[in-house]
């Protein structure tokens, strides 16, 4: 069935959306459903991951009531994320954050009851974030407790973590905190709500702002994502509404053609690994100094047998070059990961090095 003409009309925190003569906008969730939506089981799971119960059922209620959503809302919904996260430099969203937002827009006693709603009672959600916490990091920040504030924490997290942080700590601290594990009874609510709202304001907030990334970076990751023809179309867009963002976006993307500046070591190291099909397949629509610099690399015989491979091809499809480019690409930086090469993502003459 055709979807009828769609305008877009982008105006303060919505896009208003136009359709034969009627509109409507799209709040903050629907955005997100709509980017979710886009990005699909394999980009967007990581992300729901990283979702409470709270923002999970937030995000499907918005999704199951979108509706169609046309490739130019979609196209322009991406441009004004990838402009916003790029000129702001990051995106933080928090208990405080929002109790602050909302409390420009509703009463506050209608505040106070939706964030004691998403609160929930004192220790839903916050024990449960504290055992997916590394044991060494949640270590360091509690040594530096009292020994009874540490074993009301240890007491309320899952056991099979608590043990892990508690040989983490110092032996004799770790002695006293099991002595006050030992000897403790019912914890107060009061008391509990205030350890709890501690480690949200001291340490959580903190582990957050410590473990946020680059916002270039990680726009320079869904763009190495992207196909193609996708990556032109918004690299072209953003850099109409934001140059520099643009640039430093450009610098910090990985690039099937960064490959042709490896070291002769780096280089041999990835073709050992990689297949050889997909190799032929990815060599076949890259450009003529990538090309040489492979078949460069490797001896007489083979690239002559991959040279032949790659005529009998024939006419492939540019999306099956772009997966196989993607597939090196990848290759390399598992490779990066595990210590047999190191790449550089600075656009400079040592951009990549052993």
């Amino acid at each position: 069935m055709a979807l009828s003409p769609t305008a877009i009309v982008a105006k303060g925190n919505t896009l208003t959306i136009s359709s034969e003569g009627e509109s409507r906008e799209l709040n903050g969730a629907e955005k997100a459903a709509v980017m979710m939506l886009a990005l699909g089981d394999r980009y967007g799971g990581p992300i729901w991951k990283l979702l409470d119960e709270i923002e999970i059922k937030q995000l499907s209620i918005a999704m199951s009531k979108l509706g169609p959503i046309t490739p130019t809302m979609l196209d322009d919904l991406m441009i004004e994320f990838v402009t916003r996260v790029s000129s702001s430099g990051s995106l933080m969203g928090n208990y405080d954050t929002t109790e602050r937002l909302l409390l420009s827009v509703l009463p506050p006693e209608k505040v106070n009851a939706i964030m004691d709603e998403i609160r929930g009672p004192a220790g839903r959600n916050m024990w449960e974030k504290l055992s997916n916490v590394q044991e060494t990091v949640l270590a360091n920040y509690l040594k530096n407790e009292y020994p009874q504030t540490v074993a009301v924490v240890l007491s309320k997290i899952n056991s099979d973590h608590a043990a892990r942080v508690l040989s983490k700590l110092p032996d004799e601290f770790a002695l006293e905190v099991v002595d006050r594990m030992l000897k403790m009874e019912a914890v107060q609510k009061d008391i509990l709500e205030k350890v709890e709202q501690t480690l949200r304001v001291e340490f959580m907030s903190n582990l957050t702002n410590t473990q946020r990334r680059d916002a270039h970076e990680l726009m320079a990751e869904i763009f190495n994502s992207f196909d193609r023809n996708t990556e032109a179309k918004f690299i072209a867009a953003l850099e109409e509404h934001n140059r520099d963002a643009a640039d430093r976006i450009k610098a910090l993307m990985f690039t099937f053609d960064d490959l042709g500046k490896l070291d002769p070591g780096a280089i041999q190291t990835l073709l050992r690994q990689v297949e050889k099909d997909k190799l032929a397949l990815a060599l076949k629509g890259a450009k003529e100094g990538v090309r040489d610099f492979f078949f460069a690399n490797m001896s007489a015989r083979a690239s002559a047998m991959l040279q032949e491979d790659m005529e009998a091809m024939g006419a492939v499809r540019l999306r099956d070059v772009d997966d196989a480019q993607a597939a090196l690409i990848n290759l390399a930086k598992d490779l990066a990961a595990k210590g047999e090469i190191m790449i550089s993502k600075n656009k400079g003459e040592d951009e990549l090095v052993m």
